[in-house]
């Protein structure tokens, strides 16, 4: 697994009311840096052209940063991302706080949220 990594993500599906835990490869955290890469991987292999924007195809996700829980000066940060209503294109907002360091600490480099 890449240095800084926890190499698994979390998918809650609120339509089916499901969890499950995804293993994603050291190739895609080679190829797409941090958790704003992370995001944008999954965001544009998994959302479907066309998606509603406030449907249940969207998906929202919360990523944490590559220096998250490393001891680093100023690395809590973590970034929400999905698809825009507003634009209809990528919408992400960047953000402080405890909540990326849990993230890491549980064992996950981002929580996705499905339906």
């Amino acid at each position: 697994m890449a240095k800084g990594y926890r190499g698994r993500v979390l998918w809650v599906d609120l339509s089916r009311g499901d969890i499950r835990e995804e293993i994603i490869p050291d190739k895609i955290y080679e190829q797409h840096l941090s958790g704003t890469g992370l995001a944008a991987y999954l965001l544009y292999e998994r959302i479907p052209a066309g998606a509603d924007p406030l449907g249940p195809e969207n998906i929202l996700a919360f990523t944490s940063g590559l220096l998250t829980a490393t001891g680093s000066l100023f690395s809590g940060r973590w970034m929400v991302a999905g698809k825009s209503p507003l634009t209809g294109g990528w919408g992400d907002a960047n953000c402080g706080g405890n909540f990326s360091p849990a993230i890491k600490q549980c064992g996950y480099d981002g929580i996705f949220f499905t339906g």
